[in-house]
């Protein structure tokens, strides 16, 4: 079974950053993860804070007999494999789950159909051994692409190093040395994010494999999870949402956000828009990755509203609770 993106798509949302909200919104997207289950997820590079929480992931993670993957990255504590298991052992994954460095063992590539800059994303090879899979993001800004999360995890995170410094370059190269010199312009490289979603997308979909989708919207900071510099959010926690479309599910993040009465909201919208980062959902749109028309099912109050009208309603909306301070306490956000 798999997404059928003619229909229109369903965004699952929750405010309760909990174990129970994950778990809940797991469960009401009505797939049964089986088999060996990948949870792709950012590990979170040394020193950065906003990373998903054991505290918060373990219970779901647990439920599916899942095996939390990762691929390295090309600069850092991450670049190497035996260094990233030990951040991930640091950071407390490997207390209730195993953890896969993807390209550990090399990469295979997959075609990029339909994209205008790249002819392949190069993955992970052990991305195959998996039967399904759920991608598991964290929202919040960057520093390269304004804004990361669903696609950006999909995308970017199945990419091997050199898939990582292809997709950065926009397809100039494959080698991480050679990325300094390789700069793609800005519009372009958030199409490649696109694309390299797109490539996995269909691979998975070409083994009839199911991959859901559910993003933590906490601890939203202007940078990454992947810079160790990482500082404090700008806004207070939004909530989870979660869909078999990844477009939708992005969509549904940014909308969020920019409904958002918080004060501190205008901090990471900046950030996404000096980027170019909403346009990530329209290109992948572009693509027929997903669709950014959606209805909201709001989880918490038993009620399904359109895309338009969710933003109406997001305007009037209170604010989140923390999760207990799972995630992030209140004195922890970068207050302006």
């Amino acid at each position: 079974m798999y997404y059928d993106t003619m229909e229109r798509a369903k965004v699952y949302f929750t405010r309760k950053i909990t174990p129970e909200g994950l778990v809940n919104v797991y469960k009401n997207l009505g797939i049964e993860l089986d088999g060996k289950v990948a949870i792709k997820m950012a590990i979170g590079e040394r020193g950065s804070k906003g990373y998903l929480k054991p505290e918060l992931i373990s219970q779901l993670v647990e439920s599916l007999n899942g095996v939390i993957v990762e691929c390295n990255a090309f600069h850092g504590a991450l670049a190497k494999s035996p260094d990233h298991y030990k951040v991930a052992q640091e950071h407390g994954f490997t207390s209730f789950a195993q953890v896969d460095i993807l390209d550990a063992e090399g990469e295979l590539k997959v075609p990029v159909n339909n994209g205008k800059h790249l002819k392949y994303n190069a993955i992970g090879s052990h991305t195959d051994s998996y039967s399904s899979y759920l991608c598991l993001a964290h929202a919040k800004g960057n520093d390269k692409s304004g804004f990361s999360a669903t696609l950006n995890n999909l995308g970017l995170g199945f990419a091997s190093r050199n898939g990582k410094a292809y997709i950065h370059s926009a397809g100039k190269t494959a080698s991480p040395a050679m990325l300094m010199f390789k700069k793609a312009d800005q519009k372009d490289y958030i199409e490649c994010i696109a694309e390299a979603a797109k490539a996995v997308s269909d691979h998975i979909k070409e083994h009839e494999k199911d991959i859901l989708y559910i993003t933590v919207m906490n601890y939203i900071a202007l940078d990454c999870d992947c810079d160790k510099n990482q500082g404090a959010p700008t806004m207070h926690d939004i909530g989870i949402v979660g869909s078999l479309d990844p477009v939708a599910t992005d969509q549904a993040v940014l909308d969020l956000i920019w409904c958002s009465q918080d004060p501190g909201a205008r901090f990471i919208k900046e950030r996404i828009d000096k980027m170019q980062g909403r346009h990530i959902t329209a290109y992948a749109e572009e693509l027929g990755l997903g669709s950014t028309d959606y209805d909201l099912v709001d989880l918490d109050n038993n009620k399904t509203i359109h895309k338009g009208d969710a933003e109406k309603e997001a305007e009037n909306e209170e604010r989140a609770q923390f999760g207990e301070g799972l995630i992030q306490k209140a004195e922890d956000v970068k207050m302006f």
